[in-house]
C-alpha cells in the first residue's frame, strides 16, 4: 500500500490547506546484475584513484566541480548545506494559469495530494474552485532539500501535483541541428488524405489498452530460459525503406486500417455509426455490397465481419 512521502500544506494567500504527498507512479522495469561470465558471480564496483589505481574509502571522497580540464573546485557538504533552501512544509502557490498554456515538455514527475487531518473542507474548496475556474496552480515546494517548481490541478476528486522543469532546462527547438528551417509544402489532396487517416485511427484514450510489451517479452524469455529452454536469437529487422510516393503510402495506410476489421479499429463516433448504417441500408436495398469506395471509414458495428464469416462458410 502506498505511503505518504511528504506532508505539509498548500498555501495561497492567507489560506493553508494541510496535505499529504503520494507518488502517482510505480515504475516498472527489468533490472539485471553484472556477473562474471566464467564464475557467474556478481561484479563489485570499486572507487579507485585514477592516478594510483588504489581503492579509496568512502569517507575520503569529496565533491569537486570541474572548471577546466583536470582542474576542480572542491565543495564540502557543510558548504552545500548552507545553500539549501529553507526546509518549509508549505507548497507556496505563486500563480494560477490556464492548463493549455503549459507545454507538456515542462512536466517531470506526477504526485497525488490528499487532504491532511481535518482539512477535508478546505481541500474540497480549493479543488472545486480550481475546477470551476479551469485553472492550474504554479507553486514552489522543497522536497528532500531540493526546491521544485510544481503544477497543481484538480483531477476529479483528487488534486494532482507534477514537478516541472525550469525554463533553462528545456532545450530550445530552434537550437536543434536537424530542425527543418522551413515547413515542407503539402498539397490539399495530401492534407485531406492525412486527415482521413488520422480520423480513421481516432478513438478515446484508454490507458489500459497500452502495455509495455518489451518488458513483458523480457520477463517471458527469462522464465523460459530459467526452465531450461534454449532461446533462438531472431535476426535484426532491416531499416524501413524510404517512402517513394507519399500519396501511395497514405492510400495504402487507409486501406490497411479498413482491412483490420471492426474488432481492431477504434470505436466510431455515434454520428459516423448512423452514417455508416444508412450507407449499409442503402447498399442492401440496391442488392450490392458496400465497398465504401469514397475512402471514408466503415465502422457499422461488425456487419462486415459477419459477412466474411458467412463467406467462409
Amino acid at each position: 500500500m502506498p505511503r505518504a512521502i511528504w506532508s505539509g500544506a498548500i498555501s495561497f494567500g492567507l489560506v493553508n490547506v494541510p496535505v499529504k504527498l503520494y507518488s502517482a507512479v510505480s515504475r516498472k522495469s527489468v533490472r539485471f546484475h553484472q556477473l562474471h561470465d566464467e564464475t557467474g558471480t556478481r561484479i563489485q564496483q570499486k572507487r579507485v584513484d585514477s592516478s594510483t589505481g588504489e581503492e579509496v574509502p568512502y569517507e575520503s571522497i569529496v565533491k569537486g566541480y570541474e572548471i577546466a580540464p583536470e582542474r576542480y573546485v572542491v565543495i564540502t557538504p557543510d558548504e552545500l548545506d548552507s545553500l539549501d533552501p529553507d526546509k518549509t512544509r508549505t507548497i507556496d502557490i505563486e500563480d494560477f494559469v490556464d492548463l493549455e498554456e503549459i507545454d507538456p515538455l515542462y512536466y517531470d514527475h506526477p504526485y497525488y495530494l490528499v487532504p491532511g487531518t481535518g482539512a477535508d473542507k478546505a481541500y474540497a474548496l480549493l479543488r472545486d474552485a480550481m475546477e470551476q475556474a479551469n485553472k492550474v496552480a504554479i507553486a514552489r515546494v522543497v522536497i528532500r532539500s531540493k526546491e521544485s517548481l510544481v503544477a497543481i490541478r484538480a483531477t476529479g476528486r483528487v488534486l494532482t501535483m507534477s514537478t516541472m522543469l525550469f525554463h533553462d532546462e528545456v532545450v530550445d527547438r530552434d537550437s536543434l541541428d536537424e530542425a527543418p528551417e522551413t515547413a515542407g509544402k503539402t498539397t490539399k489532396r495530401e492534407l485531406q488524405m492525412a486527415e482521413q487517416l488520422i480520423e480513421s485511427l481516432s478513438g478515446k484514450f484508454e490507458p489500459q489498452r497500452y502495455h509495455d510489451t518489451y518488458r513483458e517479452r523480457v520477463l517471458e524469455m527469462i522464465e523460459r530460459k530459467a526452465q531450461g529452454e534454449e532461446i533462438a536469437v531472431a535476426p535484426q529487422p532491416e531499416a524501413p525503406a524510404k517512402v517513394p510516393d507519399l500519396m501511395a503510402a497514405l492510400e495504402a495506410s487507409i486501406s490497411a486500417v479498413k482491412e483490420r476489421g471492426d474488432d481492431e479499429a477504434p470505436a466510431a463516433k455515434p454520428a459516423r455509426k448512423r452514417t455508416a448504417a444508412k450507407r449499409s441500408s442503402s447498399a442492401s436495398k440496391k442488392g450490392g455490397s458496400s465497398s465504401n469506395g469514397s475512402g471514408a471509414r466503415t465502422r457499422s458495428g461488425g456487419g462486415s465481419g459477419r459477412a466474411k464469416a458467412r463467406a467462409k462458410k
